[in-house]
């Protein structure tokens, strides 16, 4: 019996400032046995009409998928000899924090790492014998799935059974790993065994989705025999025993038990309902040098090959191992600090530099290690997984084909990539002040995006805003005049919202109070108790609005909708990554899963909001329409969400979570299916300790105002302590090269229509990695934050160091055009070369293709601004 603890540490004080990583079951390992009466040594089964999987005893066997296309070239093996699908029953451990999780694996009940293939069949769609096939699979799962992926393809699937098991005597490896990351493996005395059902199945010309499901282990008897080679199982016993409860104060009442541990800490513990597997852990092979790339948003790394990489929704962290500031952070708040791998928007998703890419669906938190080199394992917090395995011969074909499923991000309107969208605060005044300076120096102005327009109180991190969506009207006097003054010059109004609501009781001129709606309206996600759930966040404490609750959607559409009649078209909608893990939802799902959906869940509501309003108003939406930005995503995110950023990097020039993370957050989600995504220019978070001191220079703000001029979207960001960093209004240099890069971004205006366009329909990033466009290239594959591509006709190396007025450009082998530097047109010839090329503030390091139209309309243009 598996026991799920979860411990929330909101309110300590002092923290360890080094946590330790996260505790994982460690790679599982277990052999492979055959059936030899009813597999040959070598035979090819077809999966549809596109796909075909290959059977081979070589070397203890192997299964190998390719396509027809190319049979010869594998998309997918296993290991020969080797297990591929495993299992096992562990206690879980997960610790929360205001947006930050660790989950753990804790004490293991018993492994079935072993595994035999007892038959591989094909059935086809008219064969009336096939519901025997799939007869004894549990409740149904497979035959239900198996008829409706017949439905939709009208295409034969395949069929691999057998079981998995243990045996008596334990792996003294396996007992040595597991004693190193602090477990205990709990399965002493019998021996045990389980069936096993994975379908592949052919969904389009260019996936093959995969199933596995086990069902719920059985004893083996001491006195029977292990399988043996043939794969032969006899006289399995009854169910896996109830054990015994280790923990002797469980609540049977409700499932939960609350105590106080010794440091105050309230811990959960919830009893599940079976004895069921809940690990399951598909292991496959991988070549020794291939590069991994995606998984969702990514910070710190491009390839994450050797790195066991979480698939969970949570706050990025302050300073993510960059130092002093996650020592400071982690010290103050439980793991606030984050680490390398901690993300707003993870996806269980990649593609490699040999061509091979693999997606799961659902939503359960996932692992995938890559530490071993010939060999990749997932673990999924589950008793079943589905998946796709994809096809293609390029990596731009494999985020085609990847996107196509899942989705992709609508084209923008072309109002909010046509120019500078300046983010500031402090009210009516403050906003025509800065307009009057902005067109002093001609600044092409696409949005004011005014976050403060709800009104702001000051708070220990700084000025914050109060989360009740409605105009604060004491701040913004004249708001509906200030809106229709700015529309008059073309320049639209942007706002800020979230799925969270404070209690605004202390606010004095407030209107409506959106919190006591929710509640009444029973629209928040509540506690086990049936209370609203109260989170704490940041300095104050929030409800959380519950997205499955079908009134939900309803009212907050409303409350958009009076926002956009006031005369706002777009809006930040933040957060989405903080649901709690105990939380109880409408939908009675279970809330660890239901936390990566979450984010999904939200956009989708403000994505309806926008195709309701963009119906209701035809004339108006082709030169206006609404756009909203978030920064918390899961897998199909691309789907609902119209345009991503980053989130809260530092104000610094750190690798983990300042400037150059920016760029890695970039390239990695675009592989990922993220085609517009962007950063706050100069970064947001600021800190003004007496000992630590993070505050943005004019310099770093100068260097991210060109970073950002190459990206899809061009906005500003005063940050949190505003009065702390240097600012574009700041004096007459940020000024004055804030203007400059706002004409440079809208040089190349014509060329970025053209991206959107294309990554509407293809799900193409604006801004690529050369991995994209140059795969062949060994020394493309190591690049990471260094340089990147805008579309493919611009290569842009961006000055990220302090101090630094040259780069090293790198010309990569593959491109039959030479490079031509915009600033001085000296032309670059020699591929698979390295140069250094000065660049001092104002003149980043930029390259055309020659001969490229794209390339001489964007001097042109630039010529046109006054910029060459």
């Amino acid at each position: 019996m598996a026991i799920l603890k979860i411990t929330q540490k909101h309110h300590n004080r002092f923290n360890n400032p080094f946590p330790s990583a996260p505790s994982t079951i460690p790679f599982v390992q277990g052999s492979l046995f055959v059936n030899s009466k009813t597999l040959h040594s070598h035979e090819i089964f077809a999966i549809g009409n596109d796909f075909q999987l290959s059977w081979s005893s070589d070397n203890g066997g192997y299964l190998s998928i390719s396509h027809l296309s190319q049979p010869s070239r594998s998309i997918w093996s296993t290991i020969p000899g080797k297990a591929f699908v495993s299992a096992a029953l562990a206690d879980t451990e997960v610790a929360e924090s205001r947006g930050s999780f660790l989950v753990n694996d804790r004490d293991i009940h018993l492994v079935c790492h072993h595994q035999t293939i007892d038959d591989i069949k094909v059935i086809n769609p008219c064969d009336h014998h096939s519901e025997t096939e799939v007869k004894n699979s549990p409740s149904g799962y497979l035959r239900s799935n198996q008829k409706s992926d017949q439905r939709d393809t009208g295409l034969p699937t395949l069929l691999i059974t057998g079981r998995i098991f243990n045996t008596t005597k334990k792996s003294k490896k396996f007992q040595k790993r597991v004693m190193h990351s602090n477990m205990q493996l709990k399965a002493a005395g019998p021996s045990a065994s389980a069936r096993y059902w994975v379908v592949f199945s052919q969904k389009t010309n260019s996936q093959v989705g995969f199933q596995v499901k086990t069902e719920t282990p059985k004893i083996i008897s001491r006195k029977q025999s292990s399988p043996t080679v043939s794969g032969i199982y006899r006289g399995f016993k009854k169910r896996l025993i109830n054990r015994k409860r280790r923990y002797g104060w469980f609540s049977r009442s409700r499932g939960f038990a609350i105590v106080s541990s010794a440091d105050g800490e309230m811990a959960k513990l919830k009893k599940p309902e079976s004895a069921e597997f809940n690990r399951i852990w598909l292991t496959y092979a991988t070549d020794e040098d291939e590069k991994f790339y995606g998984f969702g948003e990514q910070f710190s790394h491009m390839n994450l090959k050797g790195k066991k990489i979480p698939i969970f929704v949570q706050e990025q962290g302050i300073g993510r191992g960059d130092q002093p500031i996650t020592f400071a952070a982690n010290l103050v708040s439980y793991r606030a600090g984050g680490d390398w791998s901690t993300t707003y928007a993870p996806s269980p998703f990649y593609m490699t530099s040999k061509m091979r890419s693999i997606y799961l669906e659902g939503y359960d938190y996932t692992i995938f290690d890559l530490t071993i080199p010939d060999r990749v394992q997932i673990q999924i917090h589950g008793n079943s997984v589905d998946g796709r395995i994809l096809h293609g011969n390029s990596p731009c074909e494999l985020i085609e084909r990847f996107t196509e499923t899942i989705g992709r991000q609508p084209e923008l309107p072309e109002w909010i990539i046509s120019g500078a969208i300046v983010g500031m605060q402090g009210g009516t005044e403050a906003v025509r002040h800065i307009w009057d300076e902005l067109r002093a120096y001609d600044v092409p102005i696409s949005a004011f995006w005014l976050q403060d327009w709800v009104g702001q109180r000051e708070t220990f991190i700084g000025s914050q805003l109060w989360w009740n969506w409605e105009v604060d009207t004491q701040r913004y006097r004249g708001w509906k005049e200030l809106t229709k003054d700015l529309s008059a010059q073309q320049i639209k109004v942007m706002t800020y919202c979230n799925p969270c609501l404070a209690p605004v009781d202390e606010k004095t001129n407030k209107r409506r109070n959106h919190f006591e709606e929710a509640k009444q309206l029973d629209i928040l996600v509540k506690n086990k108790n049936g209370d609203p759930y109260i989170v704490p966040n940041t300095a104050f404490n929030v409800g959380m609005l519950d997205l499955t609750h079908p009134k939900t959607a309803t009212w907050f559409k409303q409350i958009l909708r009076e926002m956009v009649d006031d005369g706002v078209k777009g809006w930040m909608a933040d957060f989405g990554e903080g649901l709690p893990v105990d939380a109880v939802l409408y939908s009675g799902e279970d809330p660890i899963s239901a936390h990566n959906k979450y984010p999904e869940l939200w956009a989708r509501i403000n994505r309806e909001f926008v195709e309701e309003w963009k119906n209701d108003n035809l004339e108006k939406a082709k030169e206006e329409g609404l756009v909203f930005f978030m920064r918390a995503g899961f897998r199909d995110s691309p789907r609902w969400g119209m345009l991503f950023w980053e989130g809260d990097q530092m104000v610094s020039w750190q690798m983990n979570d300042g400037i150059k993370s920016s760029v890695v957050g970039l390239l990695s989600s675009g592989i990922s299916g993220f085609a517009f995504n962007h950063s706050d220019i100069g970064g947001y978070c600021t800190v003004n300790l007496p000992l630590i001191k993070y505050r943005r220079s004019e310099e770093l703000l100068l260097r991210w105002t060109e970073l950002n001029s190459f990206t899809t979207i061009f906005r500003t960001h005063e940050g949190n302590k505003p009065s702390h960093n240097s600012q574009f209004y700041s004096n007459q240099r940020t000024l004055s090269h804030f203007a400059r890069f706002a004409k440079v971004y809208t040089a190349w205006k014509f060329y970025r229509i053209q991206l959107v366009k294309e990554a509407a329909q293809k799900g193409l990033p604006v801004v690529r990695h050369l991995f994209l466009h140059y795969p062949s290239d060994e020394n493309v594959l190591q690049l990471s934050y260094q340089q990147f591509m805008v579309g493919s006709e611009i290569l842009v190396v961006p000055v990220l160091d302090k101090g630094m007025k040259k780069v090293k450009a790198y010309f990569p082998v593959g491109e039959t055009s030479n490079w031509q530097h915009i600033w001085t047109g000296k032309v670059f010839s020699e591929k698979g070369s390295e140069a250094w090329v000065e660049a001092p503030i104002g003149y980043p390091a930029v390259f055309i293709k020659v001969g490229s139209l794209i390339g001489e309309t964007f001097l042109q243009n630039l010529k046109f601004f006054g910029i060459l």
